[in-house]
């Protein structure tokens, strides 16, 4: 196995910090006191998840489009009809109330694991794919977890 390169890891990490942000918000509240001068509410916070997890949600429907263009026959099917699913439950399940939302996303974000896992078995995804997906899914996850307890 490959290792992770270094940009997408890279990335992929920065890609979090509108989730840790927002969960760090919550769990320390100080936070939001001192950056409410400068950010507006809806970049703290449970809101922050909510709205860049819409985002980001939709974002990885394109990551399956790509797994599409590299397959074939019914199986690039397959994968073009998954791809359209994120952005659909993004838009049906996750743009109402924060709370509902928040697990709307954690819902959608673990359903994409087992697209990838599939994807990665067909050779549609590089070898390291699936090592850098269980990182990035783990720290979203936890940071939603922390969003639906602070909106419980």
């Amino acid at each position: 196995m490959s290792r992770i390169p270094a940009s997408a890891l890279a990335l992929g990490l920065a890609g979090l910090l509108p989730f840790l942000w927002g969960a760090a918000g919550i769990l320390a509240p100080g936070l939001t006191d001192w950056a409410s001068g400068f950010l507006p509410g809806r970049f703290q916070g449970a809101a922050v998840m909510q709205i860049y997890g819409l985002v980001i949600l939709s974002f990885m429907a394109g990551v399956i489009w790509g797994f599409a263009t590299r397959a074939t026959g019914l199986v690039a099917g397959y994968f073009y009809a998954l791809s359209v699913l994120p952005p659909i439950w993004a838009f049906f399940a996750a743009t109402g109330a924060t709370g509902p939302a928040l697990m709307a996303l954690l819902v959608g974000f673990v359903a994409l694991l087992p697209i990838d896992w599939t994807a990665a078995r067909a050779g549609l995804a590089p070898d390291w794919w699936m090592r850098l997906r269980l990182l990035l899914t783990t720290v979203v996850a936890a940071c939603l977890i922390v969003g639906l307890g602070a909106e419980g």
